[in-house]
């Protein structure tokens, strides 16, 4: 398998986990959105933007071969 492909899968796999570590960052009640304090929709937000780059990783390390 090449490298690259695992570098890059390995970065896009890393990007959740360091958003979620600055939680200093993120941890407030304003702004709300909808009612909801900043710290829960950013953390759904992140959930879903987490499940995006693992799909788009799993791609890149196993091609779809034809």
């Amino acid at each position: 398998m090449a490298t690259w492909r695992k570098v890059v899968a390995g970065v896009l796999f890393a990007i959740p986990w360091i958003f979620y570590l600055l939680l200093p960052l993120y941890n407030t009640a304003q702004p709300e959105l909808g009612g909801v304090p900043f710290f829960y929709w950013f953390q759904t937000l992140w959930l879903v933007v987490s499940s995006i780059l693992f799909i788009i990783a799993v791609f890149i390390l196993y091609p779809v071969r034809r």
